[in-house]
């Protein structure tokens, strides 16, 4: 739901008074302003992540846990904003926390659990894909999101939201039947499979976490500040880093470390730089992800977050030479009128609230005006 222009007006006892919420006192402008830095954010690092990842594991890198724990392992440099941000930005109409801080601690540690797991299927996915065909998979969590945001976060389901998920359907069914002839060498057919099962199970534990943040932000933190979108981030974020070193132990592939760095094609100081910005796009992308989910809505944000899937393969074809055949053209010229169609809609909802919202403003400030009988 969009801020209105104007801040909003409350009328107690025949006194207007200021609604104070942060989102609500932003101009249009100012909302729209932040929802293009946080989509250039999520965009940006989505790309550059899906194609450091495919770097690696290209030139030599091949342990899972390794490319696990740098999705999650680069949450320190969100301390950053985290301190520059001023608290003077929480409500002042919060004067307490809303929620019981073991209940907000056993949601992170839930909820940074599942992101381990769900990163460990992502670098499978990608391990036995091609770049352009992981993240061509990967933009069927609209339609996934779309659901769980149905049935968890009350989102209406309109027409052109489902032709939205048909068309990203109908775009991974397309990819799924598609020959593998630009998998990645030494890929077998059964690691093919694999690797598509593994993407498309990401991708709808993917969808559900971001219904289950929006839902925290809604019923449990009930805060409008964007130093706590960071806190969610962070703590998550350091659990699920727990979880993927642990793995990464417990699996024993921490001995090949140093094998992979000595025998990765580039060098071992490109070996690490790979790693170290791999983390840095992760944690580019997150922002911008719980950003969006935070302003706007999280179905809002995986259709970003499809869209920078959409645009993938063209980097990958740029970079790595991936195979772009006419299958994988149409695949993605139907994920992109998915996401068009669903912009579309969210600029319908868009002027339906501005009139509502012009329509109550009007109603309450002729209501305050209005001379008061004795």
């Amino acid at each position: 739901m969009l801020p209105d222009e104007e801040d909003s007006v409350v009328v107690n006892n025949g006194t207007t008074q200021l609604s104070l919420l942060p989102l609500a006192k932003l101009k249009r402008w100012q909302w729209w302003l932040l929802v293009a830095f946080n989509v250039s954010f999520l965009i940006i690092g989505q790309i550059a992540a899906v194609l450091l990842g495919r770097f690696y594991y290209d030139h030599g890198g091949n342990s899972k846990w390794m490319a696990t724990l740098v999705q999650t392992i680069g949450f320190p440099i969100l301390f950053i904003p985290y301190i520059i941000i001023p608290s003077s930005k929480q409500s002042s109409s919060t004067s307490a926390p809303s929620f019981s801080l073991p209940v907000i601690f056993v949601i992170y540690i839930v909820v940074g659990a599942l992101i381990a797991g769900d990163n460990m299927l992502y670098s499978v996915g990608l391990l036995y894909l091609s770049a352009s065909t992981y993240s061509l998979i990967c933009a069927t969590q609209l339609g996934f999101n779309a659901i769980f945001s149905y049935f968890i976060n009350s989102q209406k389901f309109t027409a052109l939201i489902f032709n939205s998920v048909v068309n990203l359907s109908l775009s991974a069914a397309l990819i799924a039947t598609n020959d593998d002839s630009d998998k990645p060498s030494g890929v077998t057919k059964g690691k093919y499979i694999l690797g598509f099962i593994a993407t498309l199970s990401a991708s709808a534990l993917y969808s559900l976490l971001l219904s289950i943040m929006q839902l925290t932000f809604q019923k449990v933190i009930k805060k409008e500040t964007f130093s706590v979108v960071l806190e969610l981030q962070i703590y998550t974020s350091f659990f699920a880093t727990c979880v993927s070193t642990v793995g990464l132990f417990a699996s024993g592939e921490w001995r090949t470390l140093s094998g992979e760095m000595d025998s990765f094609s580039k060098g071992g100081l490109a070996y690490v730089m790979t790693l170290v910005w791999t983390a840095v796009a992760w944690q580019v992308c997150s922002v911008g992800v719980v950003g969006l989910i935070f302003v706007v809505s999280s179905l809002f944000s995986n259709v970003i977050s499809t869209l920078s899937l959409a645009l993938t393969p063209l980097a990958a074809v740029a970079v790595f030479h991936d195979n772009m055949n006419s299958v994988k053209i149409i695949a993605m010229l139907l994920g992109i009128w998915g996401f068009c169609t669903y912009i579309y809609q969210n600029y319908l909802d868009d002027l339906a609230d501005k009139r509502k919202q012009t329509d109550a403003t009007g109603a309450v400030l002729s209501e305050a005006s209005s001379p008061l009988l004795d």
